[in-house]
Parts: C-alpha cells; structure tokens; sequence
C-alpha cells in the first residue's frame, strides 16, 4: 500500500496535510513547525473574489494583466473560481480573518487589483495569523506525522522511473524516508539573492532535487522584487507590507517628490516590476526611495500596521512622523517545478508520484508577474488538489524511514555563497542586460555549480545558473524580468523550459514559441 511524504513545514505544505486527513502522510521540516516560513511573513493576505460588486471574471481579468501574456489562463479561473472554498477551509481551521460589526469578511485592496479583496488579518498579519492556525490544525491532526529539524537533500527513483521517497538530514544522521508520493512544498528561491524578504531555507532546494529526478523547470527567469522592503540592513529584509499603498501611502524621495507619478497612471498602485524598477532607479540615480505614511495613517499606524510598525521602532524609525527607508528585494519566484492542475511534475523524464505545490511550483497562475496576495491562495488552492488527487481510491499506510549513517561532513562555503548571492543581485537583479547575465551565468556561477565545496553550494549555483540563462535567452522585458538592452516586449508568447540531465547539470534551455497550457 503506498505512502505520501510532504517536504516542507509552509503553508503549502501543511494545508495539503490537513486536506489529506485522515489519510497518513509525513511532513518534514528542517526548522520547527511554523517557522522559516516565508507564508509566516506574509502581511497582505489571500485574494478572494467574495465581496459585493467583486466576480471571478474580475478577479481573472486583474490576474491575467498582471501576468502579462504568460498565465494560463485556464488555470487562472480554477484558482479564482475555488477561492471562496479554500477561505471556508481557512475559517474551520481557525484564522481569525477581519471581520466588520456585522460578522462580515473585511477586504482590503492592493496593488493592480480593481476591488477590495484582499481578506486580512489585523492589518498586517495575515501570514503570521494563518500559520499559527494550521499549526495548532496539524497539531490536532493524528494522521500527520511531523519531522522537525529534517532537511531533504535528494529524491529518490525506483528502477521504474518512479518515485520512490527523499533522503534527508535529519539531526546529523541521515534517513531515508521510503514513499510512493512525495509533494514538495519547499518555497522559493529568495536567498539566491542578496537583498530578500525570504528566510534563510528558501534557496530553491526543492528546485534542485527535482531537477535532478528530471522534473522541467518552467519560466525560471521571472523573479518578483517587492519595491517596498524596509532598508534597515538586516537579512532578510523586513517587509512593508503593500496594504500601506492600498490605504494611501506615497511612495518619494528623498526632496519629497512622488516619483511614481512620472512612471504610471496608477502610481504607487502600479503592478509590482512596475514600482519596483522605480524604487531602483530612485535609489541608482542617488534620490533615495521612502514610504510617506505620515498623512494617510499617521498616528493610527501602531493599531492598522502593528508588524510593520514595530520593526520601524526597533530600527529608530518612528512612521508616524518619519519617512520609511526602502529598497526592492528579491520576493518571490513566479518559476518554479512545472505542473499540472492538479500540482504533478511535468517533463519527458518526470517521475511519476512527484508533485509540488506553492511557490516551489509554476502553475502558470502568475506567468511572468504575480498579482498582489494571489500566492497564499495558489498554495492552498493547489494543495486541496494535490491532496484530492493523491487520495484517490487507494489505502495508504505511514511513511518508513530507514537510518543511512552519519550526514557526510560539508565545508564552511560562507564566503562563495555571499559571493552568489551578490552576483545574483547585481546581474540578474531588477534591471538586467545581456553582457551582466552572461557574465554572472557562464562565469561565478558555473564556477562554483563545478568546483562549489559543499552540496548546497553547488545545488544554490545550479539554481542561480538556471535563472540567469534563461533570463539570457529572454532578450525582451516581461513582467519581473526587465532587460534595459532589450525594454520592448515580444507580441507572441513564449514559454522557457530547462530540461536537465540526471546529474543536476543543463541539458537545454529552450523558448517555447507558442503558449503552452500547464493543464496538458
């Protein structure tokens, strides 16, 4: 009877655990539960089209121009069309969303969305407040099993191209997890960069396992900056939340003057690269870049923004009458494991069994640009249909884990990665060009994928190698991907896929020239 393995401790990840109860699964997480999720430091929300003179079709449409001619569109109305289910779900797991006097879902609105539909939770609290919910859900769940401190480091394949489970660290000892199903629900690949809002865990692991197994990796050039990371030093980077924008906040230099005004009619509303790239060239061109809250929120800040305003506090910033200090930072990675509707792993060596869910995944929901507070909903939209494609018909029984010895000895690559993740910030950051990319991709980065001394090393410089190559073929500017040698974009779509060979190392890149349904 087969087993299910979930790699992952985020929202993704555990939403599918509890959708799949009662049937057994196993979750490993190399922190505890909860924590070093990038869903814990969301602050915006979910998007859901359920307030009055809000429709699917709208919420489609906002979704679509954002993605800027790469989403699939099919697949945009599944997320959107089984929205208000999942927030039922959310609801009976306990999250504790806004609601008014009368009892009703409070919806605010962010950036590119035509109506307030962001639901909430005390503001800026959404992620946190979500989490701390499935947590206490998976807690009181019997049929999950939760591994802490267990980092996977390879998937594993049965004679018949089959997955067979994943090898893991697991508190210096290694372990082999023996399963029929592994969903891997890892997170993005923020940490590649040196300027991110993402935890320390999200490297893009989950990309280089499976690409290893022979899973295609979709549309992996297209990296979301948001414009609005409090620039107080620290890494990651503290977010300010977008919901400060929805409410009125102006986005000025350092002289005072609304530089987004110049940029695009909606202004500090405008779709994410959009403000992103004016926030950067603010910053380049020595102006500085702020968040104005002052008369829009002023002296409600603290009670509206709590999160937010306590990391200005504890950097000497007080938003009630100061200016915020910010800068974009590497927030999320609209590429990913390319799936179907139903979150299994495509690709012509793909193992059957394999599936991923979150931002781990490219469903095709955000194509080269993801709308505001549609993330949460793609991890739980796609988790409940893991779950229900997995459940299917059969009897499962609890995942076996087997000991494999003591976890090999890895050298201190401190230094190398810092010197990754700055190559990634200056060559395939906000703005890139031909000569930057080929240079980072076919210089540092192979370098240190060949002659990198630690696993993780290598594995960081394969991922960072991928993006910057297919951000080389991309010679054309699309939703996050900005090329100042190349600032028109194509009138066709195109899709880029990397193929890999077993070993983790490039078979081709490729631009698929007509649009390709992820549902096929």
């Amino acid at each position: 009877m087969p087993s299910i393995l979930i790699i992952g401790g985020g929202l993704a990840g555990l939403f599918t655990a509890l959708k799949l109860a009662p049937i057994p699964c196993t979750v490993l997480t190399p922190v505890p539960l909860g924590q070093g999720a990038s869903s814990a430091w969301a602050q915006g929300g979910i998007a859901a089209a359920i307030g009055e003179g809000d429709s699917i079709e709208s919420h489609v449409a906002d979704t679509l121009a954002a993605g800027a001619g790469l989403c699939d569109a099919a697949m945009v109305r599944l997320m959107a069309s089984e929205a208000s289910d999942r927030i039922l779900d959310l609801l009976e797991y306990g999250v504790p969303f806004d609601r008014d006097l009368q009892g009703k879902l409070i919806q605010s609105r962010e950036a590119a969305h035509s109506a307030h539909r962001i639901v909430r939770v005390k503001g800026d609290m959404a992620g946190k407040a979500i989490m701390e919910a499935l947590v206490a859900a998976v807690r009181n769940t019997p049929s999950i099993r939760v591994i802490e401190g267990a980092e996977a480091t390879e998937l594993l394949k049965d004679g018949n191209s089959r997955i067979a489970g994943a090898r893991a660290d697991v508190k210096g000892r290694v372990v082999r997890f023996i399963a029929d199903h592994v969903v891997l629900a890892t997170g993005g690949a923020g940490q590649l960069y040196a300027v991110t809002t993402n935890p320390k865990e999200a490297w893009g692991s989950g990309l280089a396992m499976a690409s290893k197994v022979g899973a295609t990796l979709a549309n992996m050039e297209f990296v979301q900056f948001h414009p609005t990371a409090i620039d107080i030093g620290r890494d990651p980077a503290p977010l300010a939340t977008e919901a400060l924008r929805g409410e009125g906040a102006t986005l000025v230099d350092r002289d005072g003057r609304r530089f987004m005004l110049d940029l695009h009619a909606d202004a500090e509303l405008a779709p994410r690269d959009i403000v992103a790239r004016g926030v950067f060239q603010a910053i380049k061109a020595g102006r500085g870049a702020f968040l104005d809250t002052r008369a829009s929120i002023g002296k409600h800040f603290s009670e509206l923004f709590p999160t937010v305003y306590a990391t200005c506090k504890s950097a000497g910033i007080d938003p009630v009458t100061d200016l915020i200090p910010i800068a974009p930072a590497a927030h999320y990675h609209m590429g990913g494991i390319w799936t179907d509707e139903n979150g299994r792993a495509l690709g012509v060596s793909a193992p059957e069994g394999l599936f991923a869910v979150g931002e781990v995944a490219c469903t095709g929901v955000h194509g080269a640009n993801r709308l505001a507070s549609n993330s949460l909903l793609e991890a739980v939209v796609f988790g409940a249909r893991v779950a229900a494609k997995i459940g299917q018909g059969e009897r499962f029984v609890p995942v076996t884990a087997v000991e494999d010895g003591n976890a090999l000895f890895e050298p201190d690559c401190r230094h190398e990665i810092t010197r990754l993740r700055k190559a990634m910030q200056e060559n395939v950051g906000v703005v890139r060009n031909g000569d930057d990319l080929a240079d980072a991709a076919f210089g540092v980065f192979m370098e240190l994928r060949n002659e990198g001394g630690s696993r993780a090393l290598r594995n960081m410089a394969g991922i960072a190698y991928i993006i910057g190559e297919c951000a080389s073929l991309r010679q054309e500017s699309r939703g996050g991907h900005f090329r100042s040698d190349a600032p028109e974009a194509w009138h066709d779509r195109k899709w880029s896929l990397a193929e890999l060979w077993g070993d983790g190392s490039i078979e081709k890149s490729v631009l698929v020239a007509t649009h390709q349904s992820m549902s096929t």
